[in-house]
């Protein structure tokens, strides 16, 4: 592994996925202006977004490798982001009942000039959810900090989707054995 290592991102879902490969690291996160620029399709926003947030803490640390990361959630090519209150978790989780939507996550992971930066997307597709489940998941899960209003890992993934084509933990909001897969390759001292 590639020395110091700094996650720019509170996320808890991303801290536990680099914990759960074993990877030491640290957080370190900059304010960053989270707009995209208008036009911008909506698959590119999270590459461009990670990309933000990897300059802003570089800036602030020396001799250390950063992993910045940014998921949103596509609907019909529409973004659909966080939501900002319980009606507003309702009305997503709504939309995205019995459909299919994808949750793409752009990486960039960046040292000393060297950067790498890609995206993942994975289809979702939920089964036909009852109002009486998406309100209960929204009282009891909260789900005011996630993109979609939902995450997989907890109980309306269990019980609300039906499959997914692509990597369950991208969905997570981290695509972490590519992660990896770029952290041995790319930024590994040599041998």
């Amino acid at each position: 592994m590639p020395g110091k290592i700094i996650l720019a991102s509170q996320s808890p879902r991303r801290k536990q996925l680099l914990e759960m490969a074993e990877i030491a690291f640290e957080i370190l996160i900059a304010d960053v202006d989270e707009t995209n620029p208008p036009g911008m399709a909506g698959e590119l926003v999270p590459e461009f977004l990670a990309k933000k947030k990897a300059d802003a803490v570089s800036h602030l640390v020396q001799d250390a490798t950063v992993i910045a990361a940014d998921t949103i959630v596509l609907l019909d090519h529409h973004i659909l982001g966080k939501p900002k209150d319980a009606q507003h978790a309702i009305e997503i989780l709504s939309q995205l009942s019995g459909r299919m939507h994808k949750v793409v996550t752009g990486v960039c992971i960046r040292r000393a000039g060297k950067e790498v930066s890609f995206s993942v997307t994975t289809e979702v597709y939920f089964r036909s959810l009852t109002n009486a489940q998406i309100e209960h998941y929204v009282t009891h899960y909260k789900p005011f900090d996630k993109a979609g209003a939902y995450a997989i890992q907890e109980w309306i993934g269990v019980t609300g989707i039906e499959k997914i084509n692509g990597d369950y933990y991208n969905v997570m909001g981290l695509p972490i054995g590519d992660v990896v897969k770029v952290l041995d390759k790319e930024f590994s001292a040599p041998q």
